[in-house]
């Protein structure tokens, strides 16, 4: 999807925060982000909870949210920028406490610079599954300068933050990063000139909807979007999954991230039918990313094995899902956390 690069688009900061909102990750199941208490749902990892937290303020002000985390678990202080569209990245060196914390033990009286370690116990990082490149642009995972002595950091501090090794650095946006660029940019609309004719009037009331913060207004004109536009084109047709996809984004801004995974899915195989690897790929990623937030454990087990058996089927074919094998590999683990939890459950 073209579009300009939305972090030179942003709406003027309306609502003030702090120079950085201050995140304090208590243990696997609390936190507090700007003094508000944040618990993990059911099947939730306490990262995703911190994670949307954040982001539901940046769509609040209309710009990137900066955040001082503090993970006593983990043992390390780390400065953090989490953009609308649920993208983050490390803006500063982590600082390591002198002593990772257990619940119940006294906080470290001072700290010193150092590579944090990931913790020992279960709240320990989570899946990488969207991993984002180095490029120029200021959106990239790996631009900040707490990510420029190594990768990894954002996993070792367990907050399930989108830093691996980086990609080459040409690799397009993908997923609802190419989505979030095309709203909240000023590029086109879309796809093909009679395209343009039936929809370009109403995708701009839609990235307008979702630009205010409307989510639920957005969802709205994107669903009787999407039907007039099966109805005219087909359901195959290349502007229909592009509103399909606009819709997968919307319903994860919306807090539906079962429905934003379903969508994401059907696109993933839609695109794979069709022998367009990168799109695939592109609507994977996005299916991981709203998957990471599904709280109930045998929901995420059942999405988890359709996106699993998708992934693997893409990855043995030539394109972007076989260069890196290891989302693949971080989703797999995090299908085994999920059977713990599913079992728990089923217990109490």
């Amino acid at each position: 999807m073209a579009g300009l690069s939305f972090e030179k688009k942003r709406a003027p900061r309306t609502v003030g925060y702090p120079a950085a909102v201050p995140v304090r990750v208590y243990g696997p199941e609390s936190a507090s982000v700007d003094g508000v208490p944040v618990v993990a749902a059911p099947g939730e990892e306490i990262q995703q909870a911190v994670l949307n937290r954040l982001q539901s303020l940046a769509i609040s002000v209309g710009a990137p949210i900066h955040a001082t985390v503090h993970d006593d678990l983990a043992g390390c202080v780390v400065p953090l920028e989490v953009s609308a569209d649920g993208s983050s990245r490390v803006t500063g060196e982590p600082v390591r406490l002198t002593a990772p914390r257990t619940p119940g033990t006294a906080a470290p009286a001072h700290t010193t610079p150092s590579p944090p370690q990931a913790p020992a116990d279960r709240f320990g990082p989570p899946p990488v599954m969207d991993a984002r490149p180095v490029t120029a642009g200021p959106r990239d995972a790996g631009a900040g300068p707490g990510t420029a002595s190594g990768a990894g950091t954002g996993a070792a501090l367990g907050l399930g933050l989108p830093f691996d090794e980086p990609a080459p650095a040409q690799t397009p946006a993908r997923g609802f990063d190419a989505v979030a660029e095309e709203v909240l940019g000023d590029g086109p609309l879309t796809e093909t000139a009679e395209g343009a004719e039936l929809l370009a009037e109403p995708l701009g009331r839609i990235n307008e909807a979702v630009r205010a913060g409307r989510v639920d207004a957005a969802a709205e004109l994107a669903e009787r979007t999407l039907a007039e536009a099966s109805a005219v084109f087909g359901p195959h047709h290349a502007e229909v999954l592009h509103v399909r996809e606009l819709s997968a984004y919307i319903a994860y801004l919306g807090d539906d991230p079962v429905r934003a995974c379903r969508l994401s899915l059907e696109l993933a195989g839609l695109r794979r039918q069709a022998r367009d690897g990168e799109a695939a790929y592109g609507n994977l990623q996005s299916a991981a990313t709203a998957w990471r937030a599904v709280r109930d454990p045998e929901e995420g087990l059942r999405l988890g094995r359709e996106l699993i058996g998708l992934w693997t089927e893409l990855a043995a074919e030539p394109g972007p899902a076989a260069d890196d094998p290891r989302p693949l590999e971080a989703a797999r683990a995090r299908m085994i956390r999920l059977t713990d939890r599913a079992a728990k459950a089923a217990q109490t």
